[in-house]
């Protein structure tokens, strides 16, 4: 994969931090996702995608159909993560973290994320969940990846980001990002988003507040992406939190 300079880099911590955040947080907490403006380049998404075949960038190799997830295959990225993936995950990071603290609390559960991904990543090792959680995943026709969660230990991080690195009618067909919202005593609500390469969806990675008459109560969320119809689907992922 290409690496990316030290200015490169800065320019991408500069795209993320111009991102509407009071906006995107606002959406956040009302809904339980909020899509982006275009944060990679179709450079930067290219080099992503050409760094599949890379087995030395990697820890895991999945194929979806052996695990009853769907069908398609993802890898997670090894420590040291690539550039451009340890540039958007730490400059994400302090924005979402200021809405998970408000989420936090009217969950009733411990507020008070720490504003560092480093430090964050800490409590993550120190619980025992140290194995890198971003991944690439590639989805060719007929591929599709079923409604799930990524938890992978006690602690999570309560959003998690998606990066389409494909481009839409030009790369594939089909491959709707899906989230659906399972509310209690109620049907489900689905939501389908549609996404530009480049653009990223944030969303919640196990639940989220939703103010009912007596206050707040929790709405389970998984999320997946539909059938393929043609072509080459390929998005990175961004989890703050690491694995057991």
């Amino acid at each position: 994969m290409a690496q990316v300079s030290i200015l490169e880099k800065s320019e991408l911590a500069a795209r993320i931090d111009s991102l509407p955040w009071a906006d995107i947080q606002h959406r956040l907490l009302e809904t339980g996702y909020a899509v982006t403006g275009p944060i990679l380049t179709p450079d930067e998404c290219a080099a992503l995608k050409a760094g599949f075949g890379q087995e030395g960038l990697y820890r895991s190799h999945i194929h979806m159909a052996r695990h009853g997830f769907g069908q398609g295959e993802y890898k997670y990225f090894s420590y040291p993560l690539p550039p451009v993936v340890a540039e958007l995950r730490q400059a994400a990071y302090p924005h979402v973290a200021k809405a998970a603290d408000v989420w936090a609390d009217r969950l009733g559960l411990e507020a008070g994320y720490p504003a560092r991904l480093d430090d964050y990543l800490a409590l993550c090792h120190a619980d025992g969940q140290a194995r890198p959680t971003p991944l690439i995943l590639k989805y060719q026709a007929g591929d599709y990846n079923c409604l799930h969660q990524d938890l992978y230990g006690d602690r999570y991080f309560p959003f998690q980001m998606a990066v389409l690195l494909s481009d839409p009618g030009t790369d594939f067909e089909g491959g709707d990002f899906m989230l659906v919202e399972n509310r209690p005593r109620m049907q489900s609500v689905g939501h389908v988003p549609r996404l530009r390469q480049g653009q990223a969806i944030i969303f919640a990675v196990n639940e989220r507040p939703r103010k009912g008459s007596r206050g707040y109560h929790r709405v389970k969320l998984r999320h997946g992406v539909s059938e393929i119809t043609s072509g080459e689907r390929c998005t990175l992922g961004i989890i703050f939190h690491d694995a057991r």
